[in-house]
């Protein structure tokens, strides 16, 4: 074979083999670390529980995932509880919010929102920061199977933390217009009970924490 047809050969089976570990990507969430570990976290030290946030804002750690969220106008934020006591704690009636500079007050985005927000780039989706439950309809196509399936497995659904155990999972909020969200940001969470049904007192992370903190290599 001569040599130009060889190299052609060659490039091409690179080229394709690029293709296919594109195509064969799969989502995998990284491994939590105990939530005080993380630069940005709030330890609630009688209660036993500890909360992290660790914002996916910058492109190495935001290529875990398939879809580049950003570009949509929203913002991965890894979010990891720790429970250190005895007995598990329910976070059924948890909530959570990311309260920006300006005082705007944003809430995790649904998999509906991001469905929709894929599906139709330019809408605005954000949910209103009034808490008041609003009608949404079913989001029907738009996406395929598989980011479908990436988001449902990305976002956090813990309903409770096992005793010494730690849940993660990410948060997705809507930063469509807001430039620069984190710098003097807070992150909130209200909301999750004790074994006994008593509501632990609100967590809340400045996000400077996370900005000011030296950079480190993203655990997986």
């Amino acid at each position: 074979m001569p040599r130009a047809a060889r190299l052609t050969l060659a490039a091409t089976f690179v080229l394709l083999s690029c293709l296919g570990a594109v195509a064969a990507k799969e989502f995998a969430m990284p491994t939590a670390q105990p939530a005080r570990t993380y630069p940005a976290h709030d330890d609630h030290s009688t209660e036993k529980v500890v909360v992290a946030v660790d914002p996916y804002d910058v492109e190495d750690k935001a290529s875990i995932f398939s879809v580049n969220f950003r570009n949509y106008g929203y913002l991965p934020v890894f979010f990891v509880i720790t429970n250190d006591g005895d007995e598990p704690v329910s976070l059924v009636g948890m909530k959570a919010e990311l309260n920006t500079k300006n005082r705007s007050r944003l809430y995790p985005a649904s998999t509906d929102d991001l469905v929709r927000r894929l599906s139709h780039p330019s809408r605005n989706d954000r949910q209103p920061t009034l808490p008041i439950p609003l009608p949404r309809k079913e989001v029907k196509g738009g996406v395929s199977r598989k980011t479908w399936d990436e988001i449902e497995r990305a976002q956090f659904g813990a309903k409770a933390v096992e005793p010494h155990s730690t849940a993660r999972g990410f948060l997705f909020f809507d930063i469509s217009d807001i430039s620069n969200p984190l710098a003097g940001a807070s992150f909130y969470l209200m909301g999750v009970h004790d074994a006994k049904g008593n509501e632990l007192m609100y967590f809340e992370i400045p996000l400077e924490k996370y900005l000011s903190a030296p950079a480190t290599t993203n655990l997986k």
